[in-house]
């Protein structure tokens, strides 16, 4: 096969300790939500991809999940999700909160990554939100750090930085063919993605009602002669309690989730969606290998 001399195509996985910023990045960089977000850590269950294009460079970039010391058969398969992603990619981007600095969890990264011998792009996210002092600090020490080729100063969130790293990434991007479509975003499915979506609002609604204990998958999804979905999703929990926690008083709560939900899917898919959840216990959801084989996830990690 013969390759464009004007085509680079690489990838970049984005690893750091957990709700540092890596969903907000890679969708401020696609323009529109590939991977769910919400302030609870570890959201991010499994690998997602991003696809960019700056000229005539596709930059895939790899949102894995948070790296932190795992307890849980799901916290060990999501570890060693964010890992795979750092191994088989061409760069890594390692993401800092400038509120936090190198926590636990980041120094567990940096030590990983030091044992792989890669050189890494240094982001420091979330600068809006701190003091210049406190960056100055922050930068003075981690650029101590030996394994950091270069170290960009952002704010996913808002933007500031974002060009000016993609500017970077795109010199380091090998010579090749596009591996994707250039309309296509993201690798992941539709029906995965609307069952995050409902995950992520399930989580903004019940932050502190609900922590980990539910999961969404997509049960059917019927295309319409015209054009919209018919989607059924259930939502499962782990103990009785929990599905009247997620239903509310007189099913208040899970219209309100289905209604969000709904608003932002037919956003993403630019098509009208017919949303209808249904709540379901399920006590042991998370040591089901079916979950894991449709997250990507190794159950045996």
């Amino acid at each position: 096969m013969t390759i464009p001399h004007n085509k680079s195509c690489g990838f970049f996985a984005l690893i750091g300790a957990p709700n540092v910023g890596k969903s907000t990045l890679i969708n401020r960089i696609v323009g529109t939500k590939v991977s769910i977000v919400s302030s609870k850590v570890q959201t991010t269950r499994t690998q997602v991809l991003g696809i960019t294009i700056l000229d005539q460079s596709q930059i895939i970039f790899i949102d894995t999940p948070g790296v932190f010391a795992p307890k849980r058969r799901l916290d060990r398969a999501m570890v060693a999700s964010a890992w795979g992603g750092v191994t088989n990619a061409d760069g890594i981007i390692l993401l800092v909160d400038a509120k936090i600095g190198i926590d636990y969890e980041t120094s567990l990264i940096i030590d990983g990554i030091r044992k792989l011998n890669r050189k890494v792009f240094l982001v420091i996210n979330k600068i809006d939100l701190v003091k210049k002092t406190t960056l100055l600090r922050l930068i003075s020490t981690l650029s101590s750090i030996d394994i950091f080729s270069e170290i960009f100063m952002i704010s996913a969130k808002i933007g500031d930085g974002v060009d000016d790293l993609l500017v970077s990434l795109k010199v380091q991007v090998p010579n090749g063919p596009w591996l994707y479509p250039e309309d296509q975003i993201s690798d992941m499915p539709s029906r995965l993605l609307a069952a995050e979506i409902t995950r992520e609002k399930v989580y903004q609604l019940l932050h502190n009602e609900l922590p980990y204990a539910a999961t969404v998958e997509t049960e059917k999804w019927e295309q319409g002669e015209d054009g919209s979905a018919k989607v059924n999703q259930i939502i499962f929990v782990q103990k009785p309690g929990q599905k009247a926690i997620v239903l509310g008083k007189g099913g208040a709560k899970i219209k309100k989730i289905g209604e969000l939900a709904r608003k932002e899917l037919e956003k993403l898919l630019g098509h009208r969606v017919h949303l209808f959840l249904f709540v379901k216990v399920r006590q042991k959801w998370g040591d089901d290998p079916a979950r894991y084989s449709e997250w990507g996830l190794d159950f045996n990690a």
